[in-house]
């Protein structure tokens, strides 16, 4: 048997008509940049989440830039972040010259310890950036400084808590875009409108620049491709938490999973963008399920305080000892919405073939 990771054309092939109906459009209009499919999206989006405002942008990575340049990031400003994140976390305070202050994990969540990312906060401090990482819901830190939320892999899972909310639609995402694409949420509308302009090289109206902004715009055929897919979200999502709960009691009545490997937590608004359980021996583990044809992947195997290109900080092994261990036993098994019971009961059991 074989079980990927994740399995893309399984879901799209149900929406195979309802997709392509919907790049036909696009086609036809001749708008393939922002435009009434982009706006039609945002609105839909604001609607679904609960928020004055859905901004589409080009990518995930992009929101969380724009978020920082909203917000007049720039040399010299520190904002604190988890060291257990997509790299995109980081790169962006990088971009803008800024420095991230870097606050350990908590073990059981993988999240950002909130009262040590409040620890963390100083003088220099411009703003936070809490992940709510693999979809599960963060605990926002209680602090004066603005919070933009890094919910690339958490799309529904909690409302807005900080002042923005960052949005991927990466193709493995939840809700899954066939290219790059992001949004950023947000109730302020100045804050919002800031956001807009920034989009576009920071002109309004054209040929006039008030600020130095970025090409952020959105594509006019991922948000068509989107428009299909956000109607189902709801029930991917059903579907991944039914199958987490699944994982849970075949995993319990396995012989043979030692005590040390242990699940994630079901705790409310969990959206499981990934299933990370936390494994001895993980990168034999790993070895093992993949000759058995199960994909898995390790999320993320360098903190980034030790990433290479971010040597010139001085962090050191052993700075953040919860996440540098989360990079030794962090493995994600498949959770995808349509995998079934057998491919689950396969992965489950050739875990416990590998303990025994």
């Amino acid at each position: 048997m074989k079980v990927p990771l994740l399995d893309v054309k399984a879901q799209n092939a149900p929406l195979r008509g309802a997709l392509l109906e919907a790049m036909a459009r696009v086609m036809d209009s001749g708008g393939f940049i922002l435009g009434p499919e982009v706006e039609a999206f945002e609105k839909e989006l604001a609607a679904m989440l609960g928020v004055a405002r859905a901004i589409g942008v080009s990518s995930g990575t992009d929101a969380l830039l724009v978020a920082l340049m909203a917000l007049g990031v720039g040399p010299g400003d520190e904002v604190v972040t988890t060291p257990l994140s997509f790299y995109a976390t980081v790169g962006c305070i990088a971009r803008l010259g800024g420095r991230p202050v870097f606050a350990d994990i908590e073990p059981e969540s993988f999240n950002l310890d909130p009262a040590a990312a409040a620890a963390a906060c100083g003088a220099k401090t411009r703003a936070l950036i809490p992940v709510h990482l693999f979809g599960r819901p963060a605990t926002l830190p209680k602090v004066e400084q603005p919070v933009v939320e890094d919910a690339a892999q958490s799309i529904g899972a909690c409302k807005l808590g900080g002042i923005m909310s960052c949005l991927s639609f990466f193709p493995s995402k939840n809700l899954g875009a066939f290219g790059d694409a992001g949004a950023v949420l947000c109730d302020d509308a100045q804050i919002a409108d800031n956001v807009v302009l920034l989009r576009t090289h920071g002109s309004r109206p054209k040929y006039v620049h008030h600020v130095v902004g970025g090409n952020f715009r959105l594509d006019a055929l991922q948000a068509a491709i989107l428009r299909v897919k956000l109607p189902r979200l709801a029930g991917w999502t059903a579907a991944r938490r039914a199958n987490a709960e699944r994982y849970r009691r075949m995993f319990a009545a396995a012989p043979g999973i030692p005590a040390e490997l242990r699940l994630p937590a079901d705790v409310p608004g969990h959206i499981y963008n990934q299933f990370v359980i936390r494994a001895p021996r993980r990168d034999g583990l790993r070895e093992h399920l993949a000759k058995q044809g199960i994909g898995t992947e390790v999320y993320y195997p360098l903190a980034l305080h030790l990433q290479p290109c971010f040597a010139g900080w001085g962090y050191r092994a052993g700075a953040f000892p919860h996440a540098e261990a989360a990079t030794r036993e962090a493995l994600a098994l498949p959770i995808f919405a349509e995998l079934t019971e057998e491919q689950q009961g396969f992965v489950v059991g050739q875990i416990a073939a590998y303990y025994c």
